[in-house]
């Protein structure tokens, strides 16, 4: 589209974006004298950066041309989204808080996220306090803590599985920390698919495309690989979820792997709950006993892998 063809369309000192294909800068010139022009500029299919090209409106009326790179608006955007979703994560636990059944001062001070174990007892006093009567208000309440602190990867969960292990029965306690560790992994991966993709790709370009070769080489046994890896310490849960997407790992084995590959753990956590007020640090939930249950049950979660190489090798 000729730039005299646009300047017919759009009022003096108006705002609007457009992309341009072999530009002539000549008449790109021309219409920013007139124009206050915001636009993403393209060179036969290829972006121009600010540095490519600098038009200065020359005429008495002032004009401004900014050149935004495609990329940046799409990183502005999704910075804007994370935001949102982040604040509204707050006002919904904010929600929680102010709605919670009375409580005296030094029992709403512990309302807060455990931090450490300490942290745990106190809240969990609060809570027990209060489960009778509010059964599933506490419910809710501790699960929607969990969902926030999985979604923005913040430190604090391994303390509410503990929690939950001594608040509820196990059955329970479970059932949720399982669910709420998919869910909380899942929208965490999502919003890493929405910002984490760009980021990583544009600062480590070469390391992605390595780490994206590896998944697709093993694309067949990623399964049993997200289950090794949610029930071994190797690598935190936080990392694994906001890489998955960004190397090209498909959401119905990352979900499915995280519900299945976070019950190991989860029986030590919950186990643990039991015995919170005797517990100094959580570390004592992770003995040596207990990292050897992790280790076999992972080596159990690789079998599959193991076995197909095993006859794959035979057979050729």
């Amino acid at each position: 589209m000729e730039c005299c063809e646009l300047n017919n369309r759009i009022e003096d000192n108006s705002q609007v974006e457009m992309t341009y294909d072999n530009v002539n800068s000549s008449k790109l010139d021309k219409f920013a004298n007139n124009n206050n022009v915001v636009y993403n500029l393209k060179q036969n299919g290829q972006k121009l950066n600010g540095n490519c090209l600098q038009i200065n409106g020359t005429s008495k009326k002032k004009s401004e041309v900014r050149i935004i790179d495609e990329d940046e608006l799409e990183t502005r955007k999704s910075l804007i989204i994370l935001a949102i979703i982040f604040i509204s994560g707050l006002l919904a636990l904010f929600y929680i808080y102010k709605n919670f059944p009375r409580l005296d001062e030094s029992e709403r001070a512990n309302l807060k996220i455990p931090l450490n174990i300490e942290d745990a007892k106190q809240l969990g006093r609060v809570l027990d306090r209060y489960k009778e009567s509010y059964y599933f208000e506490v419910m809710m309440g501790i699960c929607l803590l969990y969902l926030f602190l999985q979604t923005f990867a913040i430190p604090g969960s391994l303390f509410l599985s503990i929690l939950l292990g001594f608040l509820f029965k196990f059955p329970i306690a479970l059932l949720l920390i399982c669910t709420c560790s998919a869910i909380g992994a899942t929208l965490c991966y999502l919003l890493s698919l929405l910002l984490g993709r760009r980021l990583v790709k544009y600062y480590f370009p070469k390391r992605a495309e390595q780490w994206s070769h590896q998944v697709q080489k093993h694309k067949d046994d990623m399964l049993s690989y997200i289950l090794f890896l949610r029930m071994t310490p190797l690598l935190p849960n936080w990392f694994i979820n906001l890489v998955a997407p960004v190397i090209g790992v498909p959401l119905f084995p990352f979900v499915f792997g995280t519900f299945a590959g976070v019950m190991p753990p989860s029986f030590l956590a919950i186990e643990a709950g039991k015995t919170l007020y005797k517990m100094t640090s959580s570390s004592i939930a992770f003995s040596w006993t207990s990292i050897t249950m992790l280790f076999v049950f992972s080596m159990l979660a690789l079998a599959p892998v193991f076995l197909k190489k095993y006859f794959k090798s035979k057979i050729d």
